[in-house]
């Protein structure tokens, strides 16, 4: 499985937003990301980072209402592009779970590249929001991207009152469970199923 198998380029546009992502699951965490959401920015820059994911994303779109439809389409869109990226899912680990802490905060993860859609995701926010992105879009990000990319997402902090440490605690649980499911465990690609697709 070379390096260029595992890479996908996605687009989406709709009348709400216009999004463009490039992935690389074989990349080194580098990361161009422009959404018009600052913070969304700074927790994509994140999961890449530590996911080791080469990302770029680009997305206009009508922030001027609120940034939920910048949020789910990215993560929609990032979904899409992670299920190419992977194609039959042969040879890769299939789970991955991490538990990442960042100061007072402590979120767990675990994962499924499972070919089934489902998420949950229980983050103890005690806060609306962060600056001006609405703490809520953090499960509305994690539903769009495990339902588009078939997995099944489960996160839920263990500690913590900062918003910001919870939801950076949180993408970065997210982007160490997808670099421990995304790898490949078997070079001659079996499919880890025991019905033998994903």
């Amino acid at each position: 499985m070379g390096e260029a198998s595992r890479v996908a380029k996605v687009e989406r546009k709709t009348a709400e937003t216009d999004v463009r992502v490039r992935l690389n699951l074989d990349g080194a965490g580098n990361a161009q990301i422009v959404t018009g959401v600052g913070f969304f920015d700074h927790m994509l820059h994140q999961l890449a980072r530590h996911a080791r994911f080469d990302l770029d994303v680009s997305c206009a779109g009508d922030t001027h209402i609120d940034d939920h439809h910048t949020v789910e389409d990215v993560g929609i869109t990032l979904g899409s592009a992670l299920k190419d990226a992977l194609g039959s899912r042969a040879g890769i680990a299939r789970y991955g779970s991490a538990t990442a802490p960042m100061d007072e905060s402590l979120v767990q993860c675990a994962l499924d590249i499972s070919g089934r859609a489902y998420s949950v995701c229980e983050l103890a926010f005690r806060t609306e929001k962060i600056g001006r992105f609405d703490t809520q879009l953090v499960a509305e990000f994690i539903r769009a991207l495990a339902h588009q990319a078939l997995m099944t997402v489960h996160i839920r902090s263990i500690s913590g009152w900062n918003s910001h440490h919870l939801a950076e605690a949180a993408f970065k649980a997210l982007a160490l469970s997808l670099r421990e499911a995304t790898r490949i465990i078997d070079p001659n690609g079996s499919v880890p199923s025991t019905k033998g697709v994903l």
